[in-house]
């Protein structure tokens, strides 16, 4: 499992410290390999890859900060795309270009997405299956993750955003409380572990 670290001139990022403290309260009985990504395009992606090959996991599972977001975001879409609004954490600001050339347009995740939105809001956390995780290195990252599943085989990975944490989040922003988030995450694990296909329940939006 990866997080974020800070980015945009922001003192913390949710997805990071949720991930360290994930990490410090695991009980298993699988293995959790986590690790702080640079908002970097350049970087992440490559340092993730390494991650990958190293490790060699069955899921992977990345993280990021939605700062407008209210819940917990599973993605389900990844595009190969980078059009950054603002420059990353190294100042690329890339337009318009693809994040693997070559590579197919979209993927979707192959975790559990549904299952996963369920079973965190059945234990009250806020929680919805998202259709779109931008154009900025969170959705590089997991549009390389999603290439490497597609590619590996065995290897389920995929992406969740969520929001800023209470205890840290700008004024007026939409948060949950830190053990929430970490919580959620915990979930999203034992999720992926138990269920090998996702749930045949709605999941999607109205335009």
């Amino acid at each position: 499992m990866t997080g974020f670290e800070p980015f945009a001139g922001d003192q913390s990022n949710p997805s990071g410290d949720a991930v360290v403290r994930l990490a410090a309260a695991w009980t298993g009985p699988a293995r959790l390999v986590t690790a702080i990504l640079p908002v970097d395009f350049t970087r992440a992606s490559a340092l993730l890859i390494e991650l990958v090959a190293a490790n060699r996991p069955d899921v992977v599972i990345a993280t990021g900060l939605a700062g407008g977001r209210d819940a917990i975001t599973p993605e389900r879409i990844a595009v190969n795309l980078r059009d950054a609004r603002i420059p990353d954490n190294a100042g690329h600001q890339p337009v318009d270009t693809p994040s693997i050339p070559g590579a197919p347009l979209a993927y979707t995740s192959s975790l559990p997405v549904k299952a996963i939105a369920h079973d965190i809001a059945a234990n009250g956390i806020p929680a919805s299956v998202s259709l779109s995780a931008g154009s900025f290195v969170c959705n590089d990252v997991f549009f390389t993750l999603a290439h490497l599943s597609a590619n590996t085989p065995g290897l389920r990975a995929g992406f969740i955003h969520v929001p800023w944490d209470a205890e840290s989040a700008p004024p007026g922003a939409a948060s949950l409380p830190r053990a929430d988030i970490t919580r959620a995450l915990e979930i999203a694990v034992r999720t992926t572990l138990t269920h090998t296909s996702d749930l045949d329940i709605p999941g999607g939006h109205l335009a």
